[in-house]
């Protein structure tokens, strides 16, 4: 398995980073990008260890999603790739996770 990021997803893990530079320290904000990034190379053994995303469903696709801290790293299998559709914070209104995808 191969796990491919979205431009969309590295943009959202990217405002992520952003955020924590400018909010608290930069030393913050890299603890939770390698977080991310080593919670979603679980995938590559289990690609289905992430619960499926009922928000997503009706796209058809069976996104599931990793939670990381106060994110949700959204996912989908494809073929031998897990393709990261987003990084999403949790605190958010739900509804935005669809903007994504």
């Amino acid at each position: 398995m191969k796990i491919i990021w979205t431009d969309f997803a590295i943009q959202s893990l990217r405002v992520i980073f952003d955020y924590y530079v400018e909010n608290a320290t930069k030393k913050v904000a890299h603890k939770i990008k390698n977080e991310i990034f080593k919670a979603s190379k679980q995938l590559i053994k289990y690609p289905e260890s992430g619960q499926v995303e009922p928000d997503l469903h009706v796209f058809q696709q069976n996104h599931r999603y990793l939670v990381c801290g106060n994110y949700k790293i959204v996912y989908k299998v494809f073929e031998h790739q897990i393709i990261i559709n987003d990084v999403f914070d949790t605190r958010q209104n739900p509804v935005k996770i669809a903007k994504g995808i």
